[in-house]
């Protein structure tokens, strides 16, 4: 139990919390309209309002930009939310240098671009509708990202 405690110095209820939540979600988004609720095409589709580029007017970019940004303004106003009911306005900090979660963000989203999705729209909404490929491309996400966090752990060591 000890270990279990270890992983979990603050209690685990909010992580099961968050997935439910999570979980009713999407599943409410599905349900209610039939849409899949993944967060690299809100990126896309918010930048087809600015860029004129082929790739970013394709019809399913601009035809679903409104809910989308609808979807997206939804996710930042219940983070908000929970930050003043529960974080009690305290500023979350991080030691990871901002060098390196520039350069890991810009290869998360090089390989939300790369896999066809980002692990919102493969991991949560792809498997829950039993798709195969979506468990094909989360199986390589959390492979990627455990071989990456052991060579840089290893490198800054």
């Amino acid at each position: 139990m000890n270990t279990f405690l270890s992983l979990f110095p603050l209690g685990w209820q909010h992580y099961l919390l968050g997935g439910l939540c999570i979980g009713a979600g999407t599943s409410l988004l599905f349900v209610l309209t039939g849409r899949i609720g993944g967060m690299s095409t809100v990126f896309s589709s918010t930048w087809s309002f600015f860029v004129r580029r082929a790739f970013f007017q394709q019809p399913r970019f601009v035809d679903s930009r409104s809910w989308r940004l609808v979807y997206a303004a939804g996710l930042i106003a219940g983070a908000l939310l929970w930050w003043l009911m529960f974080a009690n306005g305290a500023r979350e900090t991080t030691a990871v240098p901002p060098w390196q979660l520039l350069i890991g963000g810009l290869l998360v989203g090089y390989g939300a671009r790369l896999g066809n999705g980002c692990t919102s729209g493969h991991g949560i909404c792809g498997i829950g509708s039993l798709q195969w490929p979506s468990l094909m491309a989360v199986l390589t996400f959390m492979a990627t990202a455990f071989l990456t966090a052991n060579l840089v752990a290893r490198w800054l060591a």
